[in-house]
């Protein structure tokens, strides 16, 4: 598995130069998860710049957001600072009950993801954000690649997401585009937001898109823990996956169990670590919006937040 960064990163050693280091509890180096997308990036850089003023060395390894929990379990990765109850549940668990996978504690944040549209669309389509009134508008949503079914502008494959066969449970007339990338999100909603498209499209909440774009998330049959693993429950009674994503579902922090002896003060750290909707839509905004770089977007936050972050270093 590739590590992008090798010894302290560029905002690490700048916010050791501007507060000191303290002394390490260990030489060894912390691994930090990256994934891809920018709120994620953002709050594990500051993750290390927070680790460097204890003193730590650290090192950021890119991982798939479903294999990554096994990867932590076996100590290959040590810390992962967004864990989404809709993207990543089931692999969370699995790799939770290894026992080499701690579950760190809840943020405030409550998150949602889901299928979401342009507010002019729901004037558009009489009845959105009910699904069956997407279902039946779907021709708005069609282009030359989908039509006439409407185009899903889908999640990156390796977000665990079921789209797909959502479709198919629930018989809509939609096919699932996925993309590559988040930052291909962002582009598909501003092309069509511009010249006022159809458009529905993967969303999550908290993300700076809200504060830049108005819209709702599709209503779907209301989420049950059973939709994912009884075919009998819900409106197909041969198949999984038809309802909607937890509406106010949580955001936790995993570690390596291992992380609490070799890295005491990470540990303490990592479980008194806390993040808002607000600070994190505003710190994906810091890159999505303002243009600067995961990185000088951590520093913009730790220079902006000192009082919050203090309170979560080791006494």
């Amino acid at each position: 598995m590739k590590r992008v960064t090798t010894g302290l990163c560029a905002a690490a050693l700048t916010a050791m130069g501007a507060a000191g280091t303290a002394q390490a509890d260990s030489d060894e180096p912390i691994l930090i998860t990256m994934n891809n997308w920018t709120s994620q990036n953002v709050l594990a850089y500051v993750t290390g710049d927070l680790l460097a003023k204890l003193g730590y060395e650290v090192e950021y390894v890119p991982s798939d957001t479903q294999l990554q929990f096994q990867a932590i379990a076996d100590g290959d990765m040590h810390f992962q600072v967004e864990v989404w109850e809709g993207s990543m549940l089931n692999a969370f668990e699995k790799a939770k009950a290894t026992g080499g996978l701690v579950d760190m504690g809840d943020h405030d944040a409550v998150t949602r993801e889901d299928w979401w549209v342009p507010a002019y669309m729901v004037e558009k389509c009489p009845g959105l954000p009910d699904w069956k009134a997407l279902d039946r508008c779907a021709e708005l949503f069609a282009t030359a690649e989908t039509s006439p079914k409407g185009r899903f502008v889908g999640p990156p494959a390796d977000w665990g997401k079921h789209y797909s066969e959502r479709i198919e449970s629930l018989g809509m007339n939609f096919e699932e585009v996925p993309v590559g990338q988040a930052a291909t999100l962002w582009a598909e909603l501003q092309a069509a937001y511009d010249r006022e498209e159809g458009v529905v499209l993967f969303n999550w909440t908290p993300n700076f898109i809200e504060a830049k774009f108005d819209g709702v998330f599709v209503e779907f049959p209301e989420y049950e823990a059973a939709c994912l693993s009884d075919p009998a429950w819900g409106i197909n009674k041969e198949m999984l996956y038809d309802c909607g994503a937890p509406a106010s579902g949580w955001l936790k922090k995993a570690a390596w169990a291992g992380v609490e002896e070799d890295f005491p003060k990470a540990w303490e750290l990592f479980g008194k670590m806390n993040f808002t909707n607000a600070q994190i839509a505003a710190a994906a905004a810091m890159v999505d919006v303002e243009g600067i770089s995961p990185e000088e977007a951590a520093q913009k936050w730790i220079g902006e937040n000192e009082a919050v972050w203090s309170a979560w270093l080791p006494k």
